[in-house]
């Protein structure tokens, strides 16, 4: 059975129960998330011990925000359209991932998941020797990547092909009002450097974390067009599962993405059997994919 095919049998009355949204959930998760932030924010502002390991901690719970923008672009956390679109943008901002451009290349890649000069996130391959596992694991290429995105962006060259010509001026938009908001922080560093300890310098050490936990999503999938065959499941701690906003369920993810995050358990327990590709945790996972390498 491949994916269509499960989604075929579901009763209407159990697709509808999944797919439906609501704002508590996501208002609840996101007070989690954003107050986990600010708590390690204020440990790093005030140097309390051990404030050194709270910025690997920080960075972490910043990047893994990609989670929630991405979900945000689905307009699933929440019930409340705006809330999904302020949320995403603010993201967008912390990330370097402009929420308007990011809704595009998603949607892409859902539409062609793991389909070779299809699939947008293909566009510079995974990683098959040690040196580029090392590089795609640094974020370095994700962040010269985004930045060059956003710079080209602001330019008024947007020209990917999976970008509807009436998207366009919002993005344009979008990455000049971005670059704007860094205009600012940058001039607010040479009056304190506040924001260098608690968020930029958290997320470049937070990146790579991030980096292992997207590349477990399809990583050594096959490059076929069945969700049970593409995109893996990774069992995992709560922990992981809360700052990821559950999207280690990624097979159900991709089979139903309309399905809101809190809702994707349940939907992994209707999907059970029937799973092409599952892994029993991420550090597995890495051990598995390190090994592999030329």
């Amino acid at each position: 059975m491949d994916h269509k095919a499960f989604i075929s049998q579901l009763p209407a009355e159990t697709l509808a129960n999944l797919n439906a949204t609501e704002n508590a959930a996501g208002i609840r998760h996101l007070i989690g998330h954003a107050a986990l932030i600010a708590a390690l924010a204020l440990w790093i502002a005030q140097g309390w011990p051990l404030w050194q390991i709270a910025f690997v901690i920080q960075g972490i719970a910043i990047c893994f925000l990609f989670t929630l923008e991405h979900e945000a672009t689905h307009k699933t956390p929440f019930r409340w359209t705006p809330l999904n679109e302020w949320i995403g943008r603010i993201c967008g901002v912390l990330l370097l991932l402009p929420f308007e451009w990011f809704r595009y290349f998603h949607l892409a890649h859902h539409r062609h998941t793991n389909i070779p000069g299809k699939d947008p996130e293909l566009e510079e391959g995974k990683p098959e020797t040690a040196w580029q596992y090392i590089r795609h694991v640094s974020g370095l290429p994700y962040w010269l990547g985004m930045a060059r995105v956003t710079l080209q962006s602001a330019l008024g060259k947007v020209d990917a092909p999976y970008i509807p010509a009436r998207a366009r001026p919002r993005i344009i938009r979008e990455a000049r009002i971005t670059l704007g908001i860094y205009a600012g922080v940058a001039i607010s560093l040479v009056f304190s450097p506040l924001l260098f300890w608690i968020w930029l310098l958290p997320v470049l050490l937070g990146q790579p974390f991030l980096r292992l936990y997207l590349l477990a999503e399809h990583g050594r999938c096959a490059f076929v067009a069945d969700m049970f065959q593409n995109t893996r499941t990774t069992h995992t701690g709560r922990i992981v599962r809360f700052l990821a906003w559950n999207m280690p369920y990624h097979t159900e993810h991709h089979t139903l993405p309309n399905v809101p995050f809190h809702k994707l358990p349940a939907l992994h327990d209707h999907m059970q059997g029937h799973h092409g590709v599952l892994q029993n945790g991420y550090a597995a996972f890495t051990a598995d994919y390190v090994r592999d390498l030329h």
